[in-house]
């Protein structure tokens, strides 16, 4: 099976009555063409006729249309067709008061890669208005909707892909890919391309093996921000048209272990419902959907293998967002901490159900909930959003199955940071652990050998959900502070780096499922995360992230204070200027508010409550359950989600197609590495990609290339080869580290985590073991610095050149002697002087290569089997001119040829 693809080119044709859109694939073979018409003022007229075209029909089409508008026959002029835009693809169509515009993508800039579907972001769009000027209603208020709808940045942070569903996971989409052949074939589409095919009668027979089928599934509409703009064309055009956009983050690095490349992804997700900035969107909706809700999802493969049948992949998704309850903060006290306020009672846990259903749905259980408010207080703030939640999950697991009930983990980080004897990064391990523990990850392949024969003891309690085919996620992880933004991140750090252990070793990497800090991996796998959070702190909170896993950590330079005082401020300045404004480009590029003539424009409402709010307007007809809060058929699955599920219901979401095996559509091969098209290495989006050798491991000789060991505190490619002034603090902390005692093991530190809300006993518990930097007060340290500029060869090489050999040493260079001597075929009675073990340990060798004699001088090649030798025959009489009868398979391809390139 296989991914359906879409088109990758589309250029934008302009006559006085129509636009053209012509749409191709990566490879320029086949076309698609859309018609717009533009004397329609405020209607949107688009016709499809669905027909595929190849590269000659096109031109001749483009021709006859050019001739045809022309003013005089055989002569160019102004009013024939005339190209207006190039482009990668339709973001949508809007209507403000006048006629519509469609925004297109020209320009693109790739950012990932998933099995060898490439993941875009989008560098710059046009906006072009559709009506000709003739037919043109002009409003004064035009102008003033275009400004606020284009202070959405769709340059910004907004990504897309021709063929991967980028609104769901990865496990959602290959678990639809292994969905079994029998169910496929009953929804395979009947539709038939209605372009002429000269071999349309041999090439798709249900009986042979010649079939592959293609799948497209429905996108998951929360995460999908331009839904609205293709509201109005989803139902006429032909599906291959919708791009479907995210909004979030998309980063993706090279783990190179001894040479083999292991791609690591991060895709954050951020949700369209009930969307906004962080002051004015607080809490949830009336209908579940909270505040800066984002899925981060990590995924790692071996990009050695591209295929997702044959590949090795894994991914880990965990979930943030806002408490679920009606609350919010007033912001007209111009207060750098508003005061909470709960908006409306909601005894029956209303709000909380409908929002943990849909978690229900999507990822199954267990929900866990990691809630790092703050639990004491002199005057009561956050804690009321925990008290409250605390009650909410209270009433809600009353009714479901113990083995399902939501799990609530409250711990005040925020406490702990303070504190000078309590290490934070070492209670969220413990914590982390537990909680992957529970949820599992998802792995598309069986255990490996290694791990069923020698299973390591945290393996063996790994929760999720075994299959003949690897292992599922079941259940996430939900975290929360206030803001969703500082404390959340490095709270998910610190899990992700958990789950990252574990999916290295179920992908035979690592002998043990455990990753240190200050190793090349970690390293990688932090700078990621810090990209991450800083973006997604930039869309909600105005400002990149205040505190950081180093600060966390304890070990950030001093530098970073005067950082964190200008991210405050610039977090405060764009709360109170300007949110207001970004708020409504919000809501107009979503399609929360719709411009109707008559009614007050987007500017003049005092409040966007209403429109967030849909039980505002009109009451629902039906009445959920106050006790059996879920949706019908979600809890008869779990633990496994409901979504994944093979049902009626999820089928109806698929549209499958059968493809010739030969088909474009389908050859990842011509996707990926585009043999059509002139490339260059400098180019090339593998070799520009963070890599761990180039940019985290030392660049000193003799160093441990394994990502995996642990490396001096600021000891990296980075600093290695930046300037002089950093390399006497890069001194300096290296001394530090080297004489702080090791850090303490995870078993030393209590794993209970509801015990952290109430009182300080911890504060009397032993010193954090964690360095940190010292700080330098007199000059006269200056020379010692420089004394230690000079290393050792114990530094520089890893070994004392001043150590006598061990014995095992001398043992193997005994070795190495006896099998140069024995090479140059010399006389036994020169090898005397070597004991008789040494001997038997050097003849007992046995041959490894395909020769009979491993010999450097003497060399027999080895015999060709029967096949080997017809082939070359075949070749050498192919160079005389006699060629051999081509088989039904030869016949087969080259008529794909045929079709393919020239009709």
């Amino acid at each position: 099976m296989a991914w359906s693809k879409r088109e990758s080119g589309l250029v934008a044709w302009c006559l006085f009555q129509r636009y053209f859109l012509v749409g191709s694939n990566p490879a320029e073979t086949k076309y698609r063409v859309l018609k717009i018409d533009r004397t329609e003022p405020k209607d949107l007229v688009i016709i499809d006729d669905k027909h595929v075209y190849t590269q000659q029909e096109v031109r001749e089409l483009l021709g006859r249309l050019d001739l045809g508008n022309r003013t005089k026959i055989g002569q160019k002029g102004s009013s024939g067709l005339s190209r207006a835009v190039s482009a990668f693809g339709i973001v949508g169509f809007i209507r403000f008061l006048e006629g519509y515009y469609i925004v297109l993508i020209t320009k693109r800039r790739k950012m990932a890669d998933i099995g060898g579907h490439a993941i875009y972001k989008i560098e710059d769009t046009n906006m072009i208005y559709i009506p000709n000027d003739s037919v043109r209603v002009t409003h004064p208020d035009e102008a003033r909707y275009l400004r606020i709808f284009q202070n959405v940045d769709l340059s910004s942070n907004f990504y897309f892909s021709y063929s991967y569903d980028l609104s769901h996971s990865l496990q959602y989409n290959l678990t639809v890919l292994r969905m079994p052949l029998e169910i496929l074939k009953t929804e395979t589409t009947q539709t038939r391309q209605e372009s002429f095919d000269i071999f349309e009668d041999e090439g798709l027979s249900t009986q042979g093996g010649s079939g592959v089928f293609g799948i497209c599934s429905k996108p998951y509409e929360k995460y999908v921000w331009n839904g609205k703009l293709l509201e109005a064309v989803k139902n006429t055009v032909h599906h291959d048209w919708l791009l479907y956009i995210i909004h979030g983050f998309c980063g993706q690095s090279k783990l190179l272990i001894y040479g083999r490349p292991i791609y690591v992804t991060l895709i954050a997700r951020r949700s369209s419902k009930f969307a906004g900035t962080r002051f004015l969107k607080r809490g949830s909706n009336s209908e579940g959907d909270v505040a800066n809700e984002v899925e981060t999802e990590q995924i790692l493969y071996d990009a050695s293998v591209m295929s997702f049948s044959a590949g090795s992949y894994s991914s880990y998704v965990q979930v943030r967002g806002s408490v679920p309850l009606y609350w919010s903060q007033d912001i007209s006290t111009m207060m750098p901490k508003p005061p909470i306020t709960l908006d409306q009672a909601d005894p029956f846990a209303h709000i909380a159900a409908l929002h943990f259903d849909q978690m229900l749905q999507r990822f199954g259980s267990p929900i866990i909930i990691l809630n790092l408010v703050k639990e004491r207080e002199k005057r009561k703030h956050e804690r009321i959003l925990s008290e409250e939640l605390v009650a909410a999950v209270t009433y809600l697991n009353q009714f479901l199955p113990p083995e399902h009930a939501i799990i609530y983990i409250p711990w005040d980080m925020a406490k702990y940071t303070k504190s000078k004897l309590c290490n934070v990064l070492d209670r969220l391990n413990v914590i982390a652990e537990s909680v992957v523990k529970k949820t599992g990850f998802f792995v598309n392949r069986p255990d490996s050998y290694c791990n069923v024969l020698r299973p390591d003891e945290k393996w063996n309690e790994l929760g999720g959900c075994v299959v003949s085919t690897g292992r599922l996620q079941t259940g996430v992880l939900r975290t929360n502070c206030v803001d969703c933004l500082d404390r959340t991140n490095t709270a998910q750090f610190m899990v992700g780096k958990c789950a990252l252990a574990y999916q290295l070793y179920s992908l035979g990497l690592i002998d043990k499922p455990n990753l240190q800090f200050d190793t090349d991996a970690v390293r990688l796998f932090e700078e990621l995360y810090e990209d991450h959070g800083d973006t997604l702190s930039l869309q909600y909170g105005g400002s990149q992230l205040v505190h950081r896993v180093k600060t966390y950590r304890k070990i950030a330079p001093w530098t970073q204070h005067s950082k964190d005082i200008m991210q405050t401020l610039s977090r405060y300045y764009s709360n109170a200027f300007s949110d207001a404004d970004r708020q409504e480009s919000i809501n107009l590029f979503l399609g929360v508010f719709k411009p109707v003539e008559g009614k007050p424009h987007l500017w003049e409402l005092p409040t966007d409550f209403y429109l967030h709010h849909k039980n505002t307007l009109s009451l629902s007809q039906t009445r959920r359950s106050y006790t059996y809060w879920w949706t019908t058929g979600v809890l008869k699955h779990l633990p496994l989600p409901f979504d994944e599920v093979t049902c009626a219901e999820n089928r109806r979401k698929l549209t499958v197609k059968k493809f010739h095996k030969y088909e474009e559509e389908i050859d990842i091969h011509n996707e990926f590495f585009r043999p059509y098209e002139l490339s260059s290495f400098d180019e090339t989006f593998c070799l520009a990609m963070t890599n761990s050798t180039r940019d985290f491991m030392p660049k000193n000789v003799g160093i441990d290339p394994s990502p995996f060991t642990v490396r001096k505190p600021d000891e990296t490619g980075k600093s290695v080869l930046g300037n002089k002034s950093n390399r006497e603090e890069t001194v300096l902390q290296r001394k530090t580290a080297a004489s702080a005692p090791p850090p303490p093991s995870e078993e030393a530190v209590s794993s209970s985590s509801e015990d952290d809300s109430g009182t300080d006993k911890e504060d009397e518990g032993a010193v954090s073991q964690r360095s940190t930097p010292v700080k330098v007060t007199d000059a006269g340290d200056n020379t010692k610095i420089t004394e230690n500029v000079v290393q050792s060869t114990k530094d520089v090489y890893g070994v004392n050149l001043s150590d006598v050999p061990s014995e095992d040493d001398i043992t193997i260079y005994a070795r190495f002697v006896q099998l140069g001597q024995s090479q140059h075929k010399q006389d036994k009675s020169s090898q005397q002087f070597c004991s008789k073990h040494q001997l038997d340990r050097v003849i007992n060798l046995i041959p490894i290569s395909s020769f009979s004699q491993d010999n450097i001088y003497e060399v027999q090649p080895p015999r060709a089997d029967r096949k080997s030798i017809e082939i070359f025959h075949a070749h050498i009489q192919a160079g005389k001119g006699n060629m051999q009868p081509l088989g039904k398979d030869d016949f087969l391809m080259y008529r794909e040829y045929i079709r393919n390139r020239y009709l």
